[in-house]
């Protein structure tokens, strides 16, 4: 099942949080009633208001609640037996986001939970790249990989990627920290620099 009609955002030269999930990781049910009321909310949003400025800014709030909301249902859907806990499959998505780290973008966070995977990036320095080819290249590119290590076929990622582009510093601060707490919530670790998937780049330290 594939959701394709998210109202993505992509201003030149921001940061973004963007988290990208295993193909069919939440139940096809939830997955459409989730994005059932989200579109009717988007309808609603371009009807009722007209100024372009006030409709942008109320999609970036609405899509900052949808992100939060399809992150709390992953966490609740993730199983003992999904592929990321493979080890050799997280170093093979680790590598692929690492590749394009001062080429495509600058890495700020990372981390590789059993079912999904959170990246913080900034492409201030990198404004003739597009996130949208960005994130074809590392799914793309580490699920032919991940496959090749599980001996399987077939779709990895789910197509659709949530993002969400970071407006200022504060912000900034509470997704690094919310990036980097999300195997300390699960209780997988007690402190996030315990778990071996997860990244943050020196100079936010």
């Amino acid at each position: 099942m594939q959701h394709r009609n998210l109202p993505h955002i992509y201003p030149r030269g921001a940061t973004f949080f963007i988290t990208f999930c295993l193909y069919n990781a939440l139940p096809n049910k939830v997955v459409k009633e989730i994005q059932e009321e989200y579109d009717l909310k988007i309808n609603k949003i371009k009807k009722e208001q007209n100024s372009k400025d006030e409709r942008n800014t109320s999609l970036y709030k609405l899509g900052k609640k949808y992100f939060a909301d399809y992150d709390i249902l992953l966490e609740r859907y993730s199983r003992d037996d999904d592929f990321l806990k493979n080890t050799k499959v997280a170093q093979i998505i680790i590598n692929k986001m690492k590749e394009y780290d001062g080429k495509r973008y600058d890495l700020l966070a990372y981390c590789v939970m059993s079912n999904h995977v959170h990246v913080l990036f900034c492409t201030a320095d990198y404004e003739n790249e597009t996130v949208s080819k960005t994130m074809q290249l590392i799914k793309g590119g580490s699920a032919y990989e991940s496959n090749q290590i599980l001996k399987r076929e077939g779709n990895f990622w789910q197509k659709e990627s949530y993002d969400h582009y970071i407006r200022n510093d504060n912000e900034l601060k509470n997704i690094v920290h919310y990036i980097l707490e999300n195997p300390v919530k699960a209780a997988i670790v007690k402190e996030w620099k315990q778990y071996p998937f997860s990244y943050l780049k020196d100079e936010l330290m």
